[in-house]
């Protein structure tokens, strides 16, 4: 069975940014590039000139899957035939060379993506062979500009990884995942009722084995214990573990024979 045939089912369709592969020199560097794609939902690849040639079988056993892509590339023998049937061409610049031009970052570049395609127009995002990038006859066919602001004493991107942070801002930029959430797996978030309850069982054993004996400090203790707890989001199983070292504690008091306080 081929690499081809073994090729993940990726949906190509929809109007989404194609990426264009100016002058790619390594098969390698092509498949890796089709796997950032489908990961951020960019679908449409195109190679212009490719120093090798296509197709490469390396650049499908590189791509993890991602072969659908792969097959429906297309090559250009230079940037204006790939970019000809779009509205809108961004192109990646890590130097820009003294050229007059909008520069976006991946983040904001993204979000234009969004509204431009959300307007049924098409664009594309241009990038640069691995060694030098692209040059001012490539950018010349550009509306816009795209620089990462990455660390500026090492900016140095390989060409799947320059890929991937635009495929993922592409997918960021619609994406409603919650920034933050508690996984809880079988249990849940414990109501406040469910936390009350453990919380008096604690304090009537804190009180039992003498932990609160000390009568004009008692309430502030009692606080601290409850803004220990309420602070955070405890789960309904968490409680029942609580509730259970608390009840052994107590067994284990009474086992040991300490006395219980008297009523």
């Amino acid at each position: 069975m081929t690499g081809r045939e073994r090729g993940a089912v990726l949906e190509l369709a929809g109007n989404t940014p194609v990426v264009v592969l100016v002058r790619p020199q390594l098969a390698d560097n092509i498949g890796a590039c089709a796997r950032a794609m489908a990961n951020g939902g960019l679908f449409h690849l195109r190679l212009v000139a490719p120093r090798d040639g296509w197709p490469q079988p390396k650049a499908w056993r590189n791509s993890s899957g991602a072969h659908r892509i792969l097959d429906a590339v297309t090559v250009h023998a230079n940037v204006a035939d790939a970019v000809a049937d779009l509205q809108h061409v961004f192109a990646t610049c890590p130097r820009p060379r003294h050229i007059v031009k909008p520069v976006l970052t991946a983040r904001g570049a993204a979000a234009e993506l969004r509204a431009i395609c959300g307007r049924d127009l098409r664009a594309g995002v241009l990038f640069g062979p691995e060694r030098a990038g692209l040059d001012n006859d490539d950018m010349a066919q550009a509306d816009v500009l795209v620089r990462y602001p990455l660390n500026p004493a090492f900016m140095s991107l390989n060409l799947a990884q320059a890929v991937m942070v635009l495929a993922y801002e592409w997918w960021m930029a619609d994406e409603q995942t919650r920034p933050r959430e508690l996984m809880t797996n079988e249990t849940r978030i414990a109501t406040k009722g469910e936390l009350e309850n453990f919380l008096a069982h604690l304090v009537d054993e804190l009180d039992a084995c003498g932990f609160l004996r000390n009568l004009p400090k008692r309430p502030g203790m009692v606080r601290n214990i409850r803004h220990f707890f309420q602070r955070g989001e405890v789960t309904e199983q968490e409680l029942r573990t609580l509730h259970g070292i608390v009840t052994e504690l107590s067994i284990g008091r009474r086992q040991r024979g300490r006395a219980e306080p008297e009523g």
